[in-house]
């Protein structure tokens, strides 16, 4: 199974994690910016961190045959803190237009705030004038509100429901989010978002028609390799193999190819891993021979 993994985070994961996500069949990933646990105190840390984004994660990528793909944001928790939000946010108006960025992304809602709502809207915009899709972040507390909220906020900015993308849906939100033009994401996450188990039941009841999947693998206890474990879970309980795939492989690529810049002819051929490569003068051997 060819597998797209349109939610993770491989600033915080290592090699291995590259190397087992190859062999378990995922050919591509996108990256979302985002929050990094520690709070950042400057705007050149941010800077310094898409730069991550756009020059080693692909290049580290690449290292294990995985293309990558990123989407720029301040993210909606740092979107409260007022020393650094509005230029930040100037910094994603000038980064959303380099190579290998397919959307705009994480944005929405943390707590819920004034300021967060603020940064939202003027990240839809951003959007909206450089014709990029964007990765909703719906709230871990008070989701249904912050989904409720996070379409009252799309539908006031005007950005076509189809580029929208409304990520950690639970059963609670699904309704929701199914009544609009909008995409949904699920993240299988161990104990506090969804599992295999509970996916398989709701696309049982939904379907798969702009569903998606993903791990949100990052810096905390996550597991890079659930969205392959869902598949066999899907396996299991009989799922057609025409819409597992197009679950995690035609749905994600073709939401991230509203952008122009990914398309499925990008995966086709294998040009092949080449280990003696640099990046900055870097190497993933870390002085290892090829």
């Amino acid at each position: 199974m060819r597998i797209f993994e349109p939610h993770i985070h491989m600033f915080s994961r290592t090699t291995d994690d590259y190397e087992r996500m190859a062999l378990a069949g995922i050919e591509g990933v996108l990256e979302p910016a985002f929050w990094l646990g520690q709070p950042r105190t400057s705007v050149g840390s941010f800077k310094d961190y898409f730069d991550t984004l756009l020059g080693w994660e692909r290049f580290r990528a690449r290292q294990f045959g995985i293309r990558h793909y990123c989407s720029m944001a301040l993210n909606p928790k740092e979107a409260n803190d007022e020393r650094l939000n509005r230029d930040v946010v100037e910094l994603v108006r000038e980064y959303v237009h380099k190579e290998g960025v397919v959307a705009v992304g994480e944005i929405g809602f943390d707590d819920m705030t004034a300021r967060e709502e603020r940064v939202f809207a003027e990240q839809i915009q951003i959007a909206i004038d450089a014709e990029l899709p964007i990765l909703i972040h719906t709230p871990h507390r008070d989701k249904k509100k912050g989904t409720v909220r996070s379409l009252e906020v799309v539908r006031a900015a005007g950005i076509p429901e189809e580029r929208v993308l409304v990520d950690h849906n639970n059963e609670e939100t699904i309704p929701l989010v199914k009544e609009t033009g909008c995409w949904a994401g699920f993240s299988i996450y161990p104990n506090t978002k969804m599992t295999p188990e509970r996916m398989v039941e709701i696309f049982r009841r939904f379907g798969t028609e702009r569903m998606l999947i993903n791990s949100a693998a990052d810096w905390g206890v996550s597991d890079p390799l659930l969205v392959p474990k869902t598949v066999l879970q899907m396996r299991k309980a009989g799922m057609d193999e025409e819409e597992i795939e197009k679950v995690v492989w035609r749905n994600p690529i073709a939401f991230f190819a509203q952008s122009g810049r990914i398309d499925f002819d990008d995966f086709e051929g294998n040009p092949g891993i080449d280990r003696t490569q640099l990046h900055e003068g870097n190497s993933v051997l870390r002085g290892q021979a090829p």
